[in-house]
């Protein structure tokens, strides 16, 4: 491969500043504007990538992006969130992988494919796009639908059957089906025992050894760190996946599921997201520069028979799962139409069926071409469903919310006060996410079987990444000022119907909350003084109702001194002014009572 000219660096940068964008305006899905991106600058464009071989080599490198994507998938594979998916995981989505293989092999063996690779197309062609299904849900705000949670869960299960087609691609091999020289079955087994072997040892590694480096780097306080760390590890696994002749989409995978635990997870997965996003729209870009468009030109009218039948054969079994499954009409065709294309799992699982001879360079060719034409339709299909069946008034009921998301608690920040709240919180089995940005705090909580994820509540990432758009309250329980403020602006700004419950260290920094519009301040040590002044009063000599009409009416005043002050806030001079004039009321009240006491007791 020639080197990348800086005229090419500069497309490539423009087509996810500029493509993608201007396709989700035109609401095609932003991976279409990729693709098409990529077929402008290809050989069948202006040219900038002038060779197919060239735009090939580039794809090789952009694959990185699907090792960081499944990366993202596995740190989301958490037991508890599979187990209460598991029926809609395993029973519809393997419903539908199951049955759309079967009828795609057959069809393949109809085109004179053979059976082992009809089968291994079948399952290629199975799966869907999940990042173009889900962008294209999320953009068309259908994700939490019945259908877009079906959905989700159909496109889980075929990432994880994903990942052991990934590996076992050497036994569609075995038969010498594709070169017809025979391939030594006992070669493809030892390739099989050789990858199970590989994937046992670096699951083992893994889990003895991630956390404990991670919690050191966090220790350190350096952000690029952990940032570098995050990379490492995915790059380290791909390595030994290379060497292991496995792909290293399923390295990626791996680093990501042995994290999926980790008290570091969401700020690895901030980390990581803004570096998965750029490397996959790369990679959609490099597969529309590496699409052989001859084929096209000289099989039209195979390769639109071919496209044709695919979203037919798809988008009818989809139906038919989703109808089973329990779906209206609308909700099942919806869900049919927009998981009926072939996915970025394809274009993996064909080169390395190429690179292991479980398919010929010929009609991995014209296969990768059917499937990138079959994401191009999805969008249009969409679109004319919607004009042509309108969404049905009442609107489908939203699916139920995952158990471990549905009115969880943020709690920002997890010393003593935040972990007061979560005690209470876990006693009533109320779920909340607690991120704490100290390394050595999560460690401190964690041996107290607390479970708290490190992470800087004031980047809008981990935010995102805890699910706060899902939250019922936020609570700001983080002692140091400035980051507590930084904190409620974040929030205040992305997430503006989120009630925020704020700690406030004092009159400063309640005021200065107030200023963000946070309306629930809780002073730190207001009330806990409160408390043992009472106490200390009726030590003194004071009846209970003595001692709880002081502190009462000094509460009230405080409180109506604090709100009174927070105009002027920000002039000391007028603030020592109303400290004064505050203190000066409260003795004369104070004053008032003993003399209306006295006078009491003198006429009794």
């Amino acid at each position: 491969m020639k080197d990348i000219s800086l005229l090419q660096v500069t497309l490539f940068l423009g087509a996810a500043a500029v493509a993608a964008p201007l396709a989700k305006w035109l609401r095609v899905g932003t991976v279409l504007g990729y693709l098409g991106s990529g077929i402008l600058i290809g050989p069948y464009g202006i040219g900038s990538v002038s060779t197919l071989y060239e735009a090939q080599s580039i794809l090789h490198f952009a694959e990185f992006g699907v090792v960081l994507l499944l990366f993202l998938i596995g740190l989301e594979l958490r037991p508890k969130r599979l187990w209460s998916m598991r029926t809609a995981i395993f029973g519809l989505g393997g419903a539908q992988v199951g049955v759309s293989a079967v009828l795609l092999a057959a069809a393949g063996m109809v085109f004179g494919l053979a059976p082992l690779t009809a089968l291994f197309v079948g399952l290629c062609l199975a799966l869907s796009s999940t990042a173009f299904a889900l962008q294209v849900m999320e953009e068309k705000g259908e994700l939490a639908t019945q259908h877009g949670r079906a959905g989700f869960a159909n496109l889980l299960f075929q990432d994880l059957a994903a990942i052991p087609l990934i590996a076992l691609v050497p036994l569609f091999a075995i038969s010498g089906a594709v070169t017809g020289a025979g391939d030594d079955g006992g070669a493809g087994l030892w390739a099989a025992a050789k990858a199970i072997g590989t994937i046992i040892g670096v699951i083992v590694v893994g889990y003895f050894a991630l956390e404990h480096a991670f919690r050191l780097v966090a220790r350190t306080g350096v952000k690029e760190a952990m940032t570098a760390s995050a990379l490492l590890v995915v790059v380290g696994v791909q390595l030994i996946m290379n060497a292991a002749g496995l792909s290293p989409s399923l390295g990626g995978f791996l680093a990501g599921a042995l994290l999926a635990e980790s008290s570091y997870r969401h700020q690895i997965e901030a980390d990581i997201q803004p570096f998965e996003g750029l490397l996959l729209g790369l990679f959609f870009v490099a597969i529309g520069m590496s699409l052989n468009l001859g084929l096209l030109i000289e099989q039209p009218l195979t390769i639109l028979a071919l496209v044709a039948g695919l979203l037919a054969i798809k988008a009818a079994v989809l139906y038919g799962v989703g109808r089973w499954w329990g779906l209206s009409d609308w909700s099942a065709r919806r869900y049919g139409l927009t998981l009926s294309q072939g996915g970025e799992f394809a274009f993996v699982l064909f080169t390395a069926g190429v690179a292991q001879n479980a398919i010929a360079q010929g009609p991995a060719d014209l296969l990768t071409v059917v499937v990138t034409l079959s994401m191009a339709a999805t969008p249009i299909l969409l679109l004319s469903d919607s004009a042509l069946f309108p969404k049905p008034e009442p609107a489908s009921t939203p699916y139920d919310d995952l158990p471990d998301h549905e009115g969880h608690v943020i709690i920002a920040g997890f010393g003593r006060f935040g972990q007061i709240v979560a005690r209470v919180l876990a006693a009533k089995r109320i779920p909340f996410t607690a991120l704490d940005a100290s390394a050595s705090q999560v460690d401190f909580v964690k041996g107290f079987g607390n479970k708290v994820y490190y992470g800087d509540a004031s980047r809008r990432d981990i935010l995102d990444a805890a699910d706060t758009g899902a939250a019922r309250a936020f609570v700001l329980a983080i002692d140091d000022v400035e980051a507590s403020l930084r904190t409620a602006q974040v929030v205040r700004e992305h997430f503006p119907d989120l009630e925020i419950y704020a700690r406030a260290r004092n009159r400063n920094h309640a005021h200065r909350l107030m200023d963000l519009g946070v309306k629930i301040i809780h002073r730190e040590t207001f009330a806990s003084a409160l408390e043992i002044t009472r106490a200390l009063l009726q030590g003194l000599g004071d009846s209970q109702r003595q001692a709880d009409w002081a502190v009462d009416t000094f509460k009230e005043l405080d409180v109506s001194r604090l709100h009174a002050g927070y105009e002027s806030y920000s002039d000391k001079e007028k603030q020592r002014e109303l400290a004064k004039s505050g203190s000066q009321e409260l003795e004369e009240m104070f004053q008032q009572d003993a003399a209306d006491r006295a006078k009491e007791q003198g006429k009794v």
